[in-house]
């Protein structure tokens, strides 16, 4: 009710219903939880970049130019260290059909949960016809301007869906994150579908989310490119989607 209440002509209820809308949309976003530690991997990095356990083999180069030559290429030495096992996201959100009530209020609260998981290393990115950016992976912005950012789209447009996965591929390329994850709402519509196709496999990850009523094309879409797949029945199934999805 209230993200169909955002496109009240009453200016007054409009914006108490964005702010409303918003403020819940944060509040069930934290459902979600923080991005889970994982586990760390071992890797091998240059001495003068870290400290940690001497790596013989991989320094056996270095060690045997120096017996040689008697010089010592410190850059050459390496030590093996735990890493963190970290992960950057991209939301994608289809704004070609309807954009009003359940469709309006799920694709907020999406980008509320991915804000609350991801508070930097995030993008969200909502087609049409073409590709706009709410939300760079670099930038900052604040979780209630994105969300109102988001009850603020009005559908319409054809299915550029291709687009919309070369955009999340570049996004997702300024992250230095070793998971990389391509998050899609829509109905994978696509009015070129094997050029969508082609940018599906193009991601390292990709999870689609479509509505329990109108999912047959994204599953079969999500089949044939190799996604991860989810429903949902409405906005309120949201967190424990994007739980499931991205364990």
């Amino acid at each position: 009710m209230l993200a169909d209440l955002v496109a009240a002509t009453d200016p007054s209820l409009s914006e108490l219903a964005r702010t409303l809308a918003g403020r819940i949309f944060i509040e069930v976003s934290s459902r979600v939880g923080p991005t889970r530690r994982g586990v760390g991997r071992v890797v091998s990095q240059r001495t003068s970049d870290s400290s940690g356990e001497f790596d013989i083999d991989a320094s056996t180069d270095a060690l045997v130019s120096h017996r040689a030559t008697g010089v010592l290429e410190i850059d050459e030495i390496r030590h093996r260290v735990w890493t963190k096992n970290t992960h950057a996201i991209s939301l994608v959100i289809d704004r070609s059909g309807s954009m009003g009530g359940a469709p309006l209020a799920t694709a907020a609260l999406a980008a509320a949960a991915v804000a609350h998981r991801k508070p930097t290393d995030y993008s969200i990115l909502v087609f049409g016809g073409d590709v706009g950016v709410a939300k760079s992976q670099t930038d900052e912005v604040p979780v209630d301007q994105l969300v109102t950012s988001v009850l603020s789209l009005r559908g319409f447009g054809t299915t550029n869906l291709a687009d919309a996965l070369r955009e999340s591929a570049s996004q997702l390329a300024r992250s230095t994150a070793q998971r990389r994850i391509t998050i899609l709402l829509s109905d994978c519509r696509s009015t070129s579908a094997q050029a969508a196709e082609e940018s599906a496999r193009c991601l390292d990850e990709l999870v689609i989310i479509a509505h329990s009523d109108d999912s047959d094309e994204a599953r079969a879409f999500s089949q044939r490119v190799g996604a991860r797949f989810a429903t949902v029945s409405g906005p309120s199934d949201i967190p424990e989607a994007m739980l499931g999805v991205l364990s």
